[in-house]
């Protein structure tokens, strides 16, 4: 069953529910497709919100769907492919981020810029 506040992915919707594995496996494939990505700094953005104590968990749920189906080995379209690789990924993210944009703050934004900044060290 889907709630509202997923992506409608069973496999990333069963990700989503564990929030470390969510956090140790978004920092290895985030630095292993970095250069491939034109939304790298939205993502972050969004991961930054997703594990905010602040944010509510309604919000939280929606962008770690997101992010789960980004970090997922397989998805519907293939991640090694030229351009359109991660098409549907930027899909998901940027479907969860129209959804839930009024609570990604300016802070999690600036976190996202300095991170891309210092090259993406891993972060808790």
């Amino acid at each position: 069953m889907i709630s509202e506040h997923t992506v409608g992915f069973e496999p990333a919707d069963e990700l989503a529910k564990d929030r470390e594995s969510v956090r140790r496996r978004f920092w290895i494939k985030l630095k292993r497709v970095l250069a491939r990505i034109p939304f790298a700094e939205d993502l972050l953005a969004a991961y930054y919100c997703a594990f905010d104590k602040q944010t509510p968990r309604h919000v939280q749920a929606a962008l770690m769907g997101a992010i789960a189906y980004f970090i997922l080995p397989f998805d519907f379209i293939p991640d090694m492919l030229p351009v359109l690789g991660f098409t549907d990924d930027a899909a998901v993210l940027a479907t969860a981020i129209r959804l839930v944009a009024n609570h990604i703050t300016p802070e999690h934004r600036e976190a996202a810029r300095a991170a891309l900044k210092r090259g993406i060290e891993r972060e808790s």
